[in-house]
């Protein structure tokens, strides 16, 4: 009995998976070091193939980021019109985060080690807009909590903010999608410790 040939992946498809493998050798080489011959070479294509696909290896980059950032402003926005108070609104955000490194690991390593540099460079000038939306988001939330009381008073709002933002965001360096704790074990995990602490109370 012949065997089912695999269907051929459409357009959609196969740019996807370009990106994809374009991400992780962003991720794990950096982007200066990156070359497009390289790119292809991880795809099995040839360099000039990726061309029909791609015209540079910025706009590789550019939605690999543009992708992530714009998930990830959704799932925050999505948090924040929930009307939680102000621990179920950081719980959220933490458990959101989570899930955008488990669908985009890559990405996330990427924006982690070259939002700062790429962001000079004006094709990249939404990444500092999306920084500052997110440092708000987050910043909002915690100045909500000490102003009800649901966070100390003597919390350092900015200091507290990048704590809990590299705790999580640097989990994309050693998470595995299909590993052994899920996103939703982790958020719990982190937001034990940051929320409640890992000493036991008297």
């Amino acid at each position: 009995m012949p065997t089912k040939k695999k269907p051929r992946a459409t357009p959609s498809e196969r740019r996807a998976e370009l990106l994809a493998t374009a991400a992780g050798v962003f991720a794990a080489q950096g982007y200066n070091a990156t070359t497009v011959r390289r790119i292809a070479d991880e795809a099995g294509m040839l360099a000039g193939s990726l061309y029909h696909h791609f015209d540079s290896k910025e706009s590789m980059v550019d939605e690999i980021l543009s992708t992530f950032l714009t998930e990830l402003g959704e799932g925050y926005d999505a948090v924040l019109a929930a009307g939680l108070g102000p621990r179920e609104t950081i719980e959220a955000l933490v458990a959101e985060s989570f899930r955008e490194i488990d669908r985009h690991r890559d990405a996330v390593s990427i924006y982690r080690k070259e939002a700062r540099h790429l962001a000079a460079q004006p094709r990249f000038r939404y990444l500092d807009g999306s920084r500052r939306k997110f440092e708000g988001a987050w910043l909002g939330t915690l100045e909500r909590g000490v102003a009800d009381g649901t966070f100390r008073a003597d919390l350092d709002i900015r200091l507290t903010y990048r704590f809990v933002r590299d705790t999580v965001w640097v989990a994309a360096s050693w998470y595995r999608p299909g590993g052994r704790h899920s996103p939703e074990e982790i958020a719990r995990q982190y937001l034990s410790m940051v929320l409640d602490g890992i000493a036991l109370k008297d």
